[in-house]
């Protein structure tokens, strides 16, 4: 889970999927924030490189701008080879920047979409807990679908009840932080089969990196520190995340080949 269409990358990107793949990173999901701008800023990166697939859809700050897209657009432009998920989409308390209805509308437009493609939905969860859990298990009720809950950085009630409804949990640079205790708790607990890990770059350089311009190949680190949290060797980790990834994300592997 990166931004590669963020500015941080325009004058760089070519480098930094290089410096990835050397540093072991097999696939990257470049995420939608803005459904308006897939066309022209995601795509083409998926489309570039053979490493690189994106997700379609609005990210919570941008629901307000975005309350006309529709579950029908989402299949749609989700139809594409290279596009192997959906949001990110959620709801954000913390910066609050969409009305939380509109935030909340597109996160079960976005669930249906899922839903309907198949494809796993990126959710973004920050200071909204109990409503994200809440809907997670309406919908889930109503129909299964995929998903993942992405850059944990919630208590354990959410990992419990997401895991419960099978979900995975990725954990992103947070999880190296001295201040993350708890957070190394709670991805103990989550069983090898359900862990992911990400960089959610340009954003959360882990340790040792901390203030500088986050990029995929930082991943290692962070897989490095979920090793450790589990028990069990760096190889035998990163053995555990790639087959999780390829079961989630189960169109990558067809837009790998």
């Amino acid at each position: 889970h990166c931004q590669l269409a963020f500015p941080d990358f325009a004058a760089d990107r070519d480098a930094v999927v290089a410096r990835a793949e050397a540093a072991g990173v097999g696939h990257m999901v470049t995420i939608s924030t803005r459904v308006r701008r897939f066309a022209a800023e995601i795509l083409p990166i998926a489309e570039r490189y053979p490493s690189v697939t994106c997700s379609v859809g609005t990210h919570p700050h941008n629901a307000g701008e975005e309350a006309d897209v529709t579950v029908a657009e989402l299949v749609a432009l989700a139809a594409h080879p290279r596009v192997v998920a959906i949001g990110e989409a959620g709801l954000d308390y913390h910066y609050d920047t969409a009305p939380r209805d509109a935030q909340m509308a597109g996160f079960r437009r976005h669930i249906a979409a899922a839903r309907e493609t198949g494809l796993p939905l990126v959710i973004h969860a920050r200071g909204a807990e109990e409503d994200i859990a809440r809907v997670l298990e309406e919908e889930m009720a109503a129909g299964p679908f995929k998903a993942v809950l992405h850059c944990f950085s919630s208590g354990p009630e959410l990992a419990r009840r997401g895991v419960a409804l099978g979900l995975s949990v990725s954990f992103s640079g947070i999880l190296t932080f001295k201040g993350s205790t708890a957070l190394r708790e709670i991805a103990a607990a989550v069983p090898l089969d359900r862990l992911l890990v990400e960089t959610d770059a340009p954003y959360l350089a882990p340790v040792p990196l901390r203030g500088r311009t986050n990029e995929p190949a930082n991943v290692v680190h962070t897989a490095a520190v979920l090793a450790e949290t589990k028990g069990v060797t760096p190889a035998a980790l990163a053995e555990a995340t790639t087959a999780n990834f390829f079961r989630l994300f189960d169109k990558a592997a067809q837009a790998s080949r």
